[in-house]
């Protein structure tokens, strides 16, 4: 028997299955979440898993807080109340060469204000104007604001401080400071500079050059304040500032006024448009004085003009003229092409290449010795000996001497000065680099020039800074500078003694002579480059002079830029000289020597002539090129002669 199995229903297959559970949220969000008495166990689960979830969470926090970052956090809040006032190093002094002050930070005071408590600022810029020298409109509009603290005048002095708080306007005080205070005024001024704003960076001379020294470190007060008042039991840090080292120089106080008095009335006298005078140890290349003018009070800078800020000294180069030939006469007693009493033709012109050179001053052709034609100041005898030596080799002396580099005095904006290169000469050159116009030097390396003859030949490095002193006191003497060794010491004496021919009867010098001393120099008056027509117009007119000539221990140069009327080395430079060099004398203690020796002739004996005067003089140049020299060589034109005129005429 079979049975057929019928087809199973829907109520067959068991009950549905159950729609999937929404998420917790979701249900409570439309409201599907019905209280359901009966199983508190279930509520109590959910809320404790809740409380102890929250505490979790603010547990978290509070290990990040106290634990993790505790230190960041604590020094976040700190900051907000710290404040932190820079404690100024003091600024080391410049000294004289015997400790007198040139340059010094004193006690000054800040005039601050709480702009908020001002009652009326009109009065108080009334009452304060007489007291720190500021106009009261100025001073007034420092009063109003809400600033807390700002700076109504600077640098004030102490008592001037004082003044202010006797008035005992409420908002007002006072803060001490430093002040830079040159108590010499002027004085030395080109060679001690000046500094910046609130004495914070020297801005020129020794100020600049030796500016981490003098400035020292500054230190800083770190405090916790609260709306501006300080917190009795908070933090309060102190770093004492390191005070900067003081520096002594090698300038002579009293003999650097000398110089720079003397200068100025030359400068005035003659309506010339700058001068310099330098004085020099010729044994330790120590710079005794060295004055620029017009110069600046560094006390007061705000209406100086930029190249009166300036050591012209130092950073002014031009055509030094006569006195570059005493390098001409020593390359040449050097190289043994002549001796002072070898003697020359000279006449008043000499053709060279394409062009006519002449002396100063028309004359009958005569036989000079060398040591006459320095005496004479002869240009084209000073062709005439250059060409003995060789426009290489003459080249070389000059670079020797130091022309074209810096002196190595390490003085900011040293010029090098300027030599052209062989490469870059023309047919005319090699004549007029003889007598030293085409080429460019600093008054600096020109005395140096004459501190090398006057030394045995050998060039000592000039020097400026004698010692530092630190804070306690020690004193560093500084290095003995480098020497050179340029001409033969033989060569020096020669040399030396034809410069006392050039302060003889004989001579362009002739009214140079110090009572009991001998003298020698050498007067210049050259072209002047004159910048702003790229031509020559006006002259320098200097004299160098070494004294004893005997027994060398001075040099001193002095150079005036374009004198009006006389414009002679001789008229200029002398008396400058002569005031400066007298007095440095009796002020070193350099006695008289009592040497009577007869000077050099400076005409030749015609029985008894050098045969090297029929020696024909060398016509090969080097060859022209269309480059000039950029520096120092002005392009002729209709209203400048063709070849510079510089060599003087007896005085």
């Amino acid at each position: 028997m079979s049975t057929t199995q019928s087809p199973r229903t829907p109520t067959d297959r068991g009950p549905a299955p159950m729609p999937p559970r929404r998420p917790l949220w979701q249900r409570f969000w439309n409201n599907e979440l019905h209280y359901t008495p009966g199983r508190p166990a279930v509520r109590m689960r959910w809320v404790t898993y809740i409380l102890v979830g929250v505490l979790a969470v603010f547990g978290v926090r509070l290990l990040q807080v106290q634990v993790v970052d505790a230190g960041a956090l604590a020094d976040r809040a700190a900051s907000g109340r710290m404040d932190t006032s820079i404690l100024t190093a003091k600024r080391g002094a410049i000294l004289d060469s015997s400790g007198v002050p040139l340059a010094q930070s004193v006690d000054a005071s800040n005039v601050v204000v709480d702009q908020t408590l001002v009652e009326d600022p009109a009065d108080y810029a009334k009452k304060l104007s007489p007291i720190v020298g500021l106009p009261a409109d100025k001073i007034e509009a420092s009063l109003k604001g809400d600033k807390r603290f700002a700076y109504v005048a600077k640098a004030v002095a102490p008592d001037a401080g004082q003044r202010v708080m006797d008035l005992e306007l409420p908002g007002m005080a006072t803060e001490p400071t430093l002040k830079r205070d040159y108590p010499n005024g002027a004085l030395a001024a080109s060679v001690v500079g000046f500094v910046g704003g609130d004495s914070a960076q020297g801005m020129a001379g020794v100020e600049l050059e030796l500016n981490d020294q003098l400035a020292g470190k500054n230190g800083e007060r770190r405090v916790e304040v609260v709306d501006g008042k300080l917190i009795p039991t908070g933090t309060d840090v102190e770093k004492d500032p390191v005070p900067g080292s003081s520096v002594k120089l090698t300038i002579d106080r009293d003999l650097q006024f000398i110089a720079q008095d003397a200068i100025t009335r030359q400068v005035r006298e003659s309506k010339a448009e700058s001068g310099t005078v330098i004085l020099m140890d010729v044994k330790s290349g120590e710079i005794l004085a060295m004055a620029s003018v017009p110069t600046i009070d560094p006390n007061n800078i705000g209406n100086a003009r930029p190249e009166d800020m300036q050591n012209r000294a130092v950073v002014e180069a031009f055509e030094p003229g006569s006195t570059s030939k005493i390098m001409t006469m020593a390359a040449a007693i050097n190289e043994g092409k002549a001796e002072p009493s070898t003697s020359f033709d000279v006449a008043d012109t000499i053709h060279r290449g394409t062009r006519d050179f002449h002396d100063h001053s028309p004359h009958e052709p005569y036989k000079l010795t060398l040591a006459g034609i320095l005496a004479k100041s002869s240009n084209t005898g000073s062709i005439q000996v250059a060409e003995r030596v060789g426009p290489e080799k003459f080249r070389e002396y000059l670079t020797r001497f130091g022309l074209g580099q810096p002196t190595g005095l390490g003085f900011p904006g040293e010029a090098g000065g300027y030599v052209p290169p062989i490469d870059e000469w023309t047919d005319s050159t090699f004549p007029t680099l003889s007598f030293g116009q085409g080429l460019s030097l600093s008054a600096l390396q020109i005395t140096s020039v004459f501190q090398t003859m006057a030394n045995d030949g050998v060039r000592v490095q000039p020097k400026l800074i004698a010692a530092t002193i630190d804070d306690n006191g020690k004193e560093v003497p500084a290095a003995e500078p480098p020497t050179t060794k340029v001409v033969e010491p033989e060569t020096a004496k020669k040399v030396l003694k034809m410069m006392e021919g050039v302060v003889s009867e004989e001579g362009t010098a002739n009214n140079a002579n110090i009572p009991g001393y001998k003298v020698g120099g050498k007067t210049g008056t050259a072209n002047r480059v004159d910048d702003s027509c790229g031509c020559y117009k006006g002259y320098t007119s200097s004299f160098i002079g070494v004294v004893p000539a005997d027994d060398p221990q001075l040099v001193a140069a002095v150079i005036v830029q374009d004198p009006q009327g006389a414009y002679m080395g001789s008229d200029n430079g002398v008396p400058v000289f002569k005031e400066l060099m007298t007095a440095a004398l009796q002020a070193r203690g350099v006695a008289p020597t009592g040497n009577t020796d007869p000077l050099l002739p400076v005409y030749a004996d015609t029985a008894k002539t050098d045969a090297a005067t029929a020696v024909q003089p060398q016509q090969q140049q080097p060859t022209a090129t269309a480059a000039q020299p950029q520096q120092q060589q002005p392009t002729a034109t209709a209203a400048q002669p063709q070849q510079p005129q510089a060599t003087e005429a007896k005085q």
